[in-house]
């Protein structure tokens, strides 16, 4: 399908009523996530179909109540194959270091990503996503789309079809389990 050419999902996907009850639940949220990311309506609209077309074209999503555990898996990797997608493309169009201005380089501009750093970080990160897994799935999930997608816990809420007051006892809990085991209590 190409841009600007958006059809409504119920019409390019035969299951309807499930196709309407995806579009009520996760729309908003979606667009929300979408738009703050891409900076863009139509952009965000085009990819919010795309979720929509993968997560019914799945063989393991078969039901609405599945959809928390998948929506916001599928647009994550959405975001990230666009992101691939558009390094790809503009590879060629980038500058060699000689050809930039010598006020472009200065060495304060410049991050220092030695092999060690890289490995440190890669380190660290692994720690946070095996505390993270701890956590029940639902958990680790709202967690995960509050504090590092910024998603409102309004939304998160939507989503999972629970309270406001449920989702913040997931987060506070995933911050306690966090500060906890890294020595801040």
């Amino acid at each position: 399908m190409g841009r600007g050419m958006l059809v409504p999902i119920r019409d390019a996907v035969p299951n309807h009523s499930l196709t309407e009850e995806l579009d009520g639940r996760f729309r908003g949220p979606l667009f929300t996530y979408f738009l703050r990311r891409t900076r863009s309506v139509s952009e965000a609209e085009d990819l919010i179909q795309e979720t929509f077309a993968r997560l019914l074209g799945s063989r393991t999503f078969e039901s609405a109540d599945e959809a928390p555990a998948f929506v916001f898996r599928v647009a994550s990797n959405l975001l990230r194959d666009r992101s691939r997608a558009a390094i790809r493309s503009r590879g060629s169009q980038n500058l060699a270091f000689q050809d930039l201005d010598d006020d472009a380089s200065e060495p304060r501009l410049i991050e220092v990503l030695d092999p060690e750093r890289v490995l440190i970080g890669r380190e660290r990160l692994g720690e946070v996503m095996a505390c993270l897994d701890e956590l029940g799935e639902r958990t680790r999930n709202m967690f995960i789309l509050f504090r590092l997608e910024g998603m409102r816990q309004k939304d998160i809420a939507a989503c999972y079809g629970v309270s406001l007051s449920t989702v913040e006892k997931h987060v506070t809990a995933a911050t306690i389990h966090l500060a906890r085991r890294f020595g801040r209590p």
